[in-house]
């Protein structure tokens, strides 16, 4: 029976989206695993969006409910920073999980996350830290990346996103910056390295 990978992202201006994709790439590398990547239900008004000129949600990304997640073996999230921690879309989506959170269905299950913040310190590492109390509370198994690139997480040579965490993008201050390779390259590795543990985890 195959492994399955569930990537669960938010995205306003596509950066996420982007890396979500990335990720499938990765993850699907490893034989054996089936990955679907979803989006969260978005809370704000089409207006709001508009006047945010925020990109239109991925019609090849479905819509996810909550008890869903139970049919995954392992789930990567993924969410823009708001303030040092998750975008507000993503937390409303964790607050309706206490029905998978009563019934213990994500207990054990191995999760990651990864995330785009609009400066450099504009929190990467907070809101890594910030949504492992959501992992936690649902008894889910933390995977950070590490160091498990390699020589690339250390390179100093260009500005970018992503860290022993998860991967990550810059996306501007105005949200006009795209995803660069190095983090594009970050982020099929993360894909790659969680569904290899997902599916040692599974054959346990």
């Amino acid at each position: 029976m195959a492994t399955k990978i569930y990537i669960v992202y938010y995205s306003t201006w596509g950066h996420i989206a982007t890396l979500a994709e990335e990720m499938k790439k990765g993850a699907e590398s490893v034989p054996g695993v089936e990955v679907t990547v979803w989006r969260v239900p978005e809370t704000l008004p089409e207006d709001v969006l508009g006047k945010m000129h925020a990109a239109p949600g991925r019609e090849d990304h479905p819509v996810i409910t909550a008890r869903q997640l139970a049919e995954a073996d392992g789930i990567l999230f993924g969410f823009p920073t708001r303030f040092g921690m998750m975008a507000a879309q993503m937390k409303a989506f964790f607050d309706s999980t206490g029905g998978l959170w009563q019934a213990q269905s994500l207990a054990g299950k191995p999760a990651g996350v990864f995330f785009a913040t609009g400066t450099q310190g504009g929190g990467q590492e907070t809101t890594a830290l910030t949504a492992v109390t959501q992992l936690t509370h649902h008894g889910m198994l933390f995977v950070p990346v590490g160091y498990t690139h390699g020589a690339g997480m250390f390179c100093m040579d260009e500005v970018k996103g992503g860290s022993p965490y998860g991967a990550g993008t810059f996306a501007g201050a105005d949200g006009s910056r795209v995803p660069s390779d190095a983090e594009l390259a970050l982020a099929a590795h993360q894909g790659k390295y969680f569904s290899g543990v997902t599916k040692k985890l599974k054959a346990v």
